[in-house]
Protein backbone atom coordinates (compact mmCIF):
# COMPACT_ATOMS: atom_id res chain seq x y z
CA UNK A 1 0.00 0.00 0.00
CA UNK A 2 2.70 2.57 0.81
CA UNK A 3 4.43 1.82 -2.91
CA UNK A 4 0.89 2.97 -4.38
CA UNK A 5 1.09 6.05 -2.27
CA UNK A 6 4.36 6.62 -3.32
CA UNK A 7 3.10 6.36 -6.94
CA UNK A 8 0.34 8.36 -6.46
CA UNK A 9 2.41 11.01 -5.09
CA UNK A 10 4.94 10.83 -8.10
CA UNK A 11 1.69 11.38 -10.11
CA UNK A 12 0.69 14.27 -8.46
CA UNK A 13 3.75 16.01 -8.15
CA UNK A 14 4.62 15.23 -11.83
CA UNK A 15 1.00 16.46 -12.60
CA UNK A 16 1.54 19.85 -10.43
CA UNK A 17 4.81 20.04 -12.37
CA UNK A 18 3.37 20.17 -15.80
CA UNK A 19 0.73 22.30 -14.72
CA UNK A 20 3.05 24.81 -12.93
CA UNK A 21 4.76 24.59 -16.52
CA UNK A 22 1.98 25.39 -18.61
CA UNK A 23 0.77 28.34 -16.33
CA UNK A 24 4.41 30.11 -16.66
CA UNK A 25 3.87 29.46 -20.15
CA UNK A 26 0.54 30.83 -20.10
CA UNK A 27 1.45 34.00 -18.40
CA UNK A 28 4.34 34.68 -20.79
CA UNK A 29 2.02 34.29 -23.83
CA UNK A 30 -0.40 37.47 -21.51
CA UNK A 31 2.95 39.28 -21.01
CA UNK A 32 3.30 39.30 -24.53
CA UNK A 33 0.28 40.12 -25.62
CA UNK A 34 -0.19 42.61 -23.19
CA UNK A 35 3.53 44.22 -24.27
CA UNK A 36 2.04 44.18 -28.08
CA UNK A 37 -0.87 46.28 -26.99
CA UNK A 38 0.45 49.02 -25.27
CA UNK A 39 3.30 49.39 -27.88
CA UNK A 40 0.16 49.89 -30.65
CA UNK A 41 -1.95 52.13 -28.48
CA UNK A 42 1.66 54.41 -27.98
CA UNK A 43 1.80 54.37 -31.56
CA UNK A 44 -1.35 54.93 -32.31
CA UNK A 45 -1.60 57.54 -30.30
CA UNK A 46 2.23 59.21 -30.57
CA UNK A 47 2.56 62.74 -31.42
CA UNK A 48 4.41 61.69 -34.94
CA UNK A 49 1.94 59.07 -35.93
CA UNK A 50 -0.72 61.41 -38.52
CA UNK A 51 -3.22 59.72 -38.15
CA UNK A 52 -4.04 60.25 -33.96
CA UNK A 53 -5.83 63.58 -34.37
CA UNK A 54 -8.23 61.78 -36.69
CA UNK A 55 -8.31 59.14 -33.94
CA UNK A 56 -9.24 62.01 -31.58
CA UNK A 57 -11.65 63.68 -33.81
CA UNK A 58 -13.52 59.84 -34.45
CA UNK A 59 -13.45 59.71 -30.26
CA UNK A 60 -15.22 62.85 -29.98
CA UNK A 61 -18.05 61.73 -31.95
CA UNK A 62 -18.95 59.25 -29.23
CA UNK A 63 -21.49 60.74 -26.82
CA UNK A 64 -20.26 63.13 -24.36
CA UNK A 65 -18.08 60.85 -22.72
CA UNK A 66 -16.50 59.90 -26.36
CA UNK A 67 -16.12 64.02 -26.36
CA UNK A 68 -14.61 64.54 -22.89
CA UNK A 69 -11.76 61.73 -23.42
CA UNK A 70 -10.93 63.28 -27.07
CA UNK A 71 -10.59 66.28 -24.78
CA UNK A 72 -8.37 64.62 -22.36
CA UNK A 73 -6.27 63.25 -25.67
CA UNK A 74 -6.00 66.30 -27.47
CA UNK A 75 -4.13 68.15 -24.37
CA UNK A 76 -1.39 65.80 -24.59
CA UNK A 77 -1.48 65.82 -28.53
CA UNK A 78 -2.80 68.80 -30.08
CA UNK A 79 -3.71 68.00 -34.06
CA UNK A 80 -5.41 70.52 -36.45
CA UNK A 81 -7.89 68.03 -37.22
CA UNK A 82 -8.31 66.97 -33.42
CA UNK A 83 -8.68 71.11 -32.75
CA UNK A 84 -11.11 71.77 -35.86
CA UNK A 85 -13.65 68.25 -34.66
CA UNK A 86 -13.86 69.55 -31.09
CA UNK A 87 -14.75 72.33 -31.91
CA UNK A 88 -17.52 71.59 -34.26
CA UNK A 89 -19.08 69.29 -32.18
CA UNK A 90 -18.62 71.76 -29.25
CA UNK A 91 -21.04 73.95 -31.43
CA UNK A 92 -23.16 71.25 -32.53
CA UNK A 93 -23.80 69.96 -28.82
CA UNK A 94 -24.46 73.78 -27.69
CA UNK A 95 -26.78 74.49 -30.77
CA UNK A 96 -29.04 70.70 -30.00
CA UNK A 97 -29.41 71.70 -26.17
CA UNK A 98 -30.17 75.33 -26.85
CA UNK A 99 -32.43 75.07 -29.50
CA UNK A 100 -34.35 72.00 -27.72
CA UNK A 101 -35.64 74.83 -25.50
CA UNK A 102 -37.77 76.28 -27.85
CA UNK A 103 -41.14 74.38 -28.07
CA UNK A 104 -41.72 74.30 -31.37
CA UNK A 105 -38.19 73.82 -32.70
CA UNK A 106 -37.28 71.54 -29.90
CA UNK A 107 -38.85 68.59 -32.00
CA UNK A 108 -36.54 69.09 -34.71
CA UNK A 109 -33.38 70.20 -32.51
CA UNK A 110 -32.45 66.51 -31.68
CA UNK A 111 -33.02 64.71 -35.45
CA UNK A 112 -31.40 67.64 -37.46
CA UNK A 113 -28.13 68.02 -34.68
CA UNK A 114 -27.89 64.00 -35.24
CA UNK A 115 -27.79 64.15 -38.83
CA UNK A 116 -25.10 67.00 -38.30
CA UNK A 117 -23.25 64.87 -35.99
CA UNK A 118 -23.19 61.92 -38.39
CA UNK A 119 -21.93 63.94 -41.47
CA UNK A 120 -19.18 65.26 -39.56
CA UNK A 121 -18.41 61.66 -38.29
CA UNK A 122 -18.46 60.63 -41.77
CA UNK A 123 -15.85 63.25 -42.54
CA UNK A 124 -13.41 62.91 -39.59
CA UNK A 125 -12.99 58.88 -40.59
CA UNK A 126 -12.26 59.84 -44.24
CA UNK A 127 -9.94 62.55 -42.21
CA UNK A 128 -10.92 65.68 -44.39
CA UNK A 129 -12.02 68.50 -42.20
CA UNK A 130 -15.20 69.21 -43.88
CA UNK A 131 -17.23 72.01 -41.76
CA UNK A 132 -21.18 70.91 -41.32
CA UNK A 133 -23.30 72.87 -43.63
CA UNK A 134 -24.21 76.21 -42.71
CA UNK A 135 -23.08 76.54 -39.25
CA UNK A 136 -19.86 74.46 -39.23
CA UNK A 137 -17.96 77.77 -40.13
CA UNK A 138 -19.37 79.68 -37.19
CA UNK A 139 -18.46 77.29 -34.85
CA UNK A 140 -14.87 77.14 -36.01
CA UNK A 141 -14.60 81.22 -35.57
CA UNK A 142 -16.68 81.01 -32.08
CA UNK A 143 -14.59 78.87 -30.72
CA UNK A 144 -11.72 79.57 -32.02
CA UNK A 145 -9.57 80.49 -28.75
CA UNK A 146 -10.73 77.53 -26.53
CA UNK A 147 -8.90 74.42 -28.73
Amino acid sequence: MSEENKDLGDKAEEAFDKAKDAAKEAADDVKEAAKDIKDDVEEAFSADNPDSGKTIAIIAHITIIGYIIALIMHSSNKTEIGSFYLRQLLGLWLAVIVLSVIPVVGCFAAPVGLVFVILSLISAINGKMKPVAGVGELFQDWFKGIF
